[in-house]
């Protein structure tokens, strides 16, 4: 499920964005791309570029899900906003046991 709300970040942020500035809409790939890959907690991930404590990738991930939501009800019809927004509220639950074993792990 985190997946899934990751890549509806990845297109409906830009999609968003690119309407008003196409640097936006780059830096909006860059920021929700690049920083979960620069930036990940030992144990989480097999190759890890830039060690940081389990709360920052829970703050990733968070970002990723807020952009997902907001993003999918600024460009897109009412019911897949809606579809996004359950998407997203039931990543927040089948994160919960990864995000107590990120926080445990510091």
């Amino acid at each position: 499920m985190r997946f899934a709300t990751e890549l509806v970040a990845w297109v409906a942020t830009p999609w968003v964005l690119a309407g008003h500035s196409w640097l936006l809409a780059v830096l909006s790939v860059l920021v929700l791309v690049g920083l979960p890959t620069l930036f990940s907690t030992p144990g989480d991930k097999t190759a890890v570029l830039i060690a940081v404590p389990g709360w920052v990738t829970i703050l990733l991930v968070l970002l990723q899900l807020a952009a997902a939501a907001v993003s999918s009800w600024l460009a897109w019809p009412a019911w897949a906003a809606v579809l996004v927004s359950l998407l997203a509220a039931a990543t927040l639950v089948t994160e919960q046991r990864r995000w107590r074993w990120l926080v445990s792990s510091q």
